[in-house]
């Protein structure tokens, strides 16, 4: 065997490997590298270089890694920034910080602009505030079998069982900002951007009713309920603000 014939089989081995170590996380993670693309030529930096007052929207396709290379900035100070947990899960729409939570812009007599000491920002889910805002409504019928616990990955947001091909509606209103199957364990998903800072997100589903950039009112109908990405017919659903899991149950109408 060639040189050059060996070196293509390590690479097909090595991405393979890259998407089995991802798929075990367990959790949200985007694989499709469309937006390596725009980092290629960026090597991780190992110091941040803080943007006071500037943010990144994640895109479909972007890595908390590959945004963090294109700028400048180190992956563990752009998760902190954000209030991110290991796997570091984002989502299209989702608007991250690129600097820290307590860095403010000062211009002194000078007129050079500098940038205060920063005050680190939790890195573990933080419970979101009482009032979202949104006539929050339940997005299927069926029976509660999962439920949320702050910090577990695999527990980001709350299970329905159901039966196949039964109606997921939206639980408020929006635009869908994701539509597809390229999230690892969520199966075919859809995610709604309220406003941002909130985002919603239905997994499992069997067909996808509504493409991305789509509006959407709620109660309408944008799925059929599945079980693709799990064992049973169900739906996964979640409630994020800013990219943070919530406990959903904290805005759905009490049953």
């Amino acid at each position: 065997m060639s040189a050059k014939m060996m070196g293509k089989g390590f690479g097909r081995v090595a991405a393979l490997a890259l998407v089995v170590a991802l798929a075990g996380c367990g959790t949200a993670t985007v694989v499709r590298p469309s937006g390596a693309g725009a980092s290629a030529g960026h090597a991780t930096p190992q110091k941040s270089v803080p943007k006071p007052g500037q943010t990144a929207v994640v895109r479909r396709g972007d890595t908390l890694f590959a945004l963090a290379r294109i700028h400048n900035i180190t992956p563990r100070d752009l998760a902190a920034w954000n209030g991110l947990s290991e796997p570091y899960t984002i989502y299209p729409g989702q608007s991250l910080r690129l600097y820290p939570g307590g860095a403010a812009v000062s211009r002194p007599v000078g007129g050079t602009a500098t940038t205060t000491r920063p005050t680190p920002a939790p890195t573990t889910p933080v419970a979101a505030p009482v009032n979202s805002g949104i006539g929050w409504r339940w997005p299927a019928d069926g029976a509660l079998v999962g439920r949320f616990v702050a910090g577990e990955a695999t527990k980001q947001g709350i299970d329905i069982a159901g039966s196949s091909g039964q109606a997921v509606r939206a639980a408020g209103p929006g635009v869908v900002v994701y539509s597809g199957a390229g999230l690892v364990g969520y199966g075919e998903l859809i995610i709604i951007k309220h406003n941002e800072q909130w985002l919603s997100a239905y997994g499992h589903n069997r067909k996808r009713l509504v493409n991305e950039g789509q509006s959407v009112k709620a109660g309408d109908q944008i799925a059929e309920m599945g079980r693709t990405g799990t064992s049973r017919d169900m739906l996964h659903f979640e409630i994020r603000y800013n990219g943070k899991p919530v406990d959903p149950l904290l805005y759905l109408p009490k049953k």
